[in-house]
């Protein structure tokens, strides 16, 4: 593998620079505010750092399943230390009260920190170098080639500042609790002990992480140097030699550029400003400094402030209501995530976005209802300081944005069955007579995770029984009568997948109807999904479902990324078929199961399907480039990185790539050819023990194949090694030797004899 300095950034392939080898982002907090008039989003972000002995840079060989496999959070190699210092802020512990006090007299200081952010950031953004690859600190240069560097994956970012973040009056305020808190480097034993707690004390940890964002810059003297190249932002500290001596909390102040490939400035279906991010190849590294290769799996919490009229939509575990910012014609949205996943799947969506409801009322279709707009409903909720007896039962006084701002921040309760009368307000649970729970063929198997610490919804008895969970529509005015029909499929779908695959991985689901522009039919990102306008169906609801089908195939196909794409990822971006070829595969069968399709009506549908995609795949092979065919295109290098952790992504820079749907199809044939082998059924049924096994972590193809070669023994009988089904499926293009000879028999069945007949005199007449 060629060295990090020697990346050509013009080749098609893409740099992932961020040293992960050597030191891990554990959690983000970022704190952006929106500019619609300037096209930017400008503000901080804080890094909380750990410092590791290396991950492994060799590719996975073949010694058994799931061999050197890095599990979520990826330290595999570090010892943590979980702290008794941390018990102090435990759910209802003595020195709870004692400790939240001090947090609210500091938050005074905090907010004026933040705004000193916000304005640094942008006086650094009109001051800073235009230069599209080189831009610094001026003491750059001061610092030795011995120092220690820091290697984020960044693009298209306008850096003002990096800091060095002070956190000794939170550890004070934390350890005066104990009086045996004693550390060569406080700071670092601080961190690493809050990077520590454990998920049972997950709300206190939130709390403390976003209380040392708003801490001061180190005022030592001793600041911390950057530079910024076309693809990375670089950081050192003069004088410290290792990824141990480097600070552990540093704040990157910045501002994205217009053009900047993470994010979409544009215009709504109304003709109204938006903007979100792009799901384009350089991921999110246009949007926040960050380190973008999976491995490096983190949490994080993100404050984000947009204009009043404005909703902002984001990945997040609990459903947000904003908060006014002060005199300011801006409201504050605040999100996160306690279950580690990779930078890539941080997703932001901003803009004139109303909820679909089973029934619109005209005025708001024709766009001229006053009020209507979802936050200027939400904000008829309780005010700052005013929290209501239903509210300190349900324990949201803890929630982080009171303890820190002095201001609520309303959250869902976590009764996830349970109806709101609010703008926000989850849809109807219940569809037809489809109950949101059932616990039939539920049984508790004692799953045990293998993946980090967090609040895993695979072992929660309630998770494991909740069919549908609390979900969403959103869009523009223009496209709410349309979008009923995904806010009609939403619950049936939901239900399919669980009966296919088993616990949902997320406690909620928000879809956004996205404008004309985007890309593709559908994206997924934790907890929010992006689907295309042109998938939703023109007729009336009660005209039948036949032209629901496009909508709910897709539906399901994003459903399914939250086990295969997200819950479980790639640990080489190259193996995308991981996440589309089984989302496409999967696709078909819970959208079968939503239809409640016979065996017979699910065999023909999926026979009619893999024909048409058949002669898609065929006929892009026949007009693309050899090396772009490859499912594994790294081959036995999969998985491999250099000392450091860098890599690259072959082909990624490829714009033909974009256009490929080769990873989704052939990925997909693979699937059909193995449970052909195996049996339908018993393949379901050992995806959702696949799912059991490795939810929450990142694999490659060895890992499923070896277990299902291991399942089923009479697979190797056969002669099918996991060699052999590299050579055929994954390491060379074209099409195996089994796809031609089964897409005969696929064309020459009942439904695509009909659907023949019905399109042949259509083709005498013209």
């Amino acid at each position: 593998m060629e060295p990090d300095k020697d990346l050509n950034p013009d080749m098609d392939d893409l740099p992932l620079r961020a040293n992960t080898n050597h030191i891990l982002v554990k959690h983000y907090v970022l704190d952006l505010t929106v500019h619609f008039d300037r096209k930017v989003i400008s503000g901080s972000v804080v890094l909380f750092l750990e410092p590791c002995s290396g991950l492994g840079t060799k590719a996975e060989d073949d010694t058994g399943p799931g061999a050197g496999t890095i599990e979520a959070g990826g330290s595999r190699d570090v010892t943590v230390c979980i702290s008794r210092d941390m018990d102090t802020v435990e759910d209802g512990t003595k020195g709870l009260g004692e400790t939240t006090t001090r947090m609210e007299k500091m938050s005074g200081a905090s907010e004026r920190d933040g705004a000193e952010f916000q304005a640094s950031s942008a006086v650094g953004s009109q001051t800073a170098s235009k230069t599209e690859n080189i831009q610094s600190s001026h003491s750059w240069e001061t610092t030795s080639d011995d120092d220690f560097t820091l290697v984020l994956d960044c693009c298209d970012l306008d850096v003002s500042k990096v800091e060095e973040v002070d956190v000794t009056s939170v550890s004070s305020m934390v350890a005066s609790e104990r009086s045996d808190v004693s550390s060569v480097n406080p700071q670092a034993a601080f961190i690493q002990n809050l990077i520590s707690v454990p998920s049972s004390r997950r709300r206190q940890k939130q709390q403390l992480f976003l209380l040392c964002s708003r801490a001061h810059g180190a005022q030592d003297g001793s600041s911390l140097h950057f530079q910024r190249d076309r693809w990375s932002l670089q950081v050192r500290k003069k004088g410290v030699a290792t990824p141990q001596e480097f600070p552990r909390a540093l704040r990157i102040c910045y501002e994205t550029r217009p053009t900047g490939g993470s994010v979409r400035w544009t215009k709504d279906q109304d003709n109204r400003v938006c903007v979100y991010t792009a799901g384009s190849p350089i991921n999110n590294r246009a949007l926040f400094p960050c380190q973008e290769p999976p491995v490096a799996m983190s949490t994080w919490h993100a404050t984000v402030r947009a204009p009043s009229e404005c909703v902002v939509l984001m990945s997040g575990e609990e459903q947000t209501v904003p908060i006014e910012d002060g005199d300011t014609p801006f409201l504050i949205w605040n999100y996160y995530v306690t279950m580690p996943m990779p930078a890539s799947t941080f997703t932001l969506a901003v803009g004139h976005w109303h909820q679909v409801t089973a029934e619109i009322p005209p005025a708001l279709e024709r766009g001229v209802r006053a009020g209507a707009h979802c936050s200027k409903i939400a904000k008829l909720g309780a005010g700052p300081g005013e929290w209501t007896e239903a509210d300190l039962r349900s324990g949201l006084v803890s929630s982080i944005s009171e303890v820190v701002k002095g201001s609520p921040l309303k959250t869902g309760s976590g009764d996830q069955t349970t109806r709101s009368d609010s703008a926000f307000c989850y849809s109807s649970l219940e569809d037809e007579g489809l109950s949101v729970t059932d616990d039939s063929g539920m049984v508790d198997d004692g799953i045990c995770c293998s993946h980090d610490d967090y609040p895993c919804r695979f072992t929660e008895q309630s998770a494991r029984s909740q069919r549908v969970i609390p979900h969403r529509v959103f869009g523009p005015v223009c496209l709410l009568q349309k979008a009923q029909g995904v806010l009609k499929l939403l619950p049936r779908c939901l239900a399919a997948a669980h009966t296919v695959l088993g616990v949902h991985p997320f406690p909620r689901l928000d879809v956004l109807i996205v404008p004309a522009g985007f890309s593709s039919l559908g994206m997924a990102s934790p907890h929010i999904i992006f689907l295309s306008q042109s998938v939703l169906y023109g007729g009336s609801l009660g005209s039948g479902e036949n032209g629901l089908s496009l909508c709910g195939s897709r539906m399901c196909h994003e459903i399914a990324h939250s086990w295969f794409g997200l819950v479980i990822g790639a640990r080489d971006w190259t193996e995308e078929w991981i996440s589309e070829g089984f989302a496409t595969y999967l696709e078909d069968i819970i959208w079968a199961q939503a239809q409640q399709l016979s065996l017979q009506e699910t065999a023909e549908q999926s026979d009619l399907k893999a024909l048409l995609r058949w002669r898609r795949l065929s006929d892009e092979l026949q007009n693309s480039e050899e090396a772009l065919q490859i499912l594994r295109p790294n081959m036995e290098h999969t998985g491999q990185v250099s000392e450091s952790g860098s890599s690259t992504v072959k082909h990624a820079l490829n714009p033909e790539k974009t256009f490929m749907q080769v990873h989704y199809l052939k990925g997909y044939f693979l699937l059909r050819f193995l449970a052909s082998q195996v049996g339908e059924q018993q393949f379901i049924d050992f995806f959702r023990s696949f799912v059991k096994k490795y939810h929450g972590q990142l694999i490659l193809s060895q890992d499923f194949l070896r277990m299902l070669l291991i399942t089923f023994p009479s697979m190797e009988r056969k002669g099918l090694t996991l060699n052999a089904i590299y050579a055929d499926w994954l390491d060379r293009p074209g099409i195996p030797k089994w796809l031609y000879e089964r897409s005969a028999v696929w064309s020459q069945t009942r439904l695509v004899e009909e659907v023949k007949a019905e399109s042949l005199p259509l083709s005498v007449s013209e």
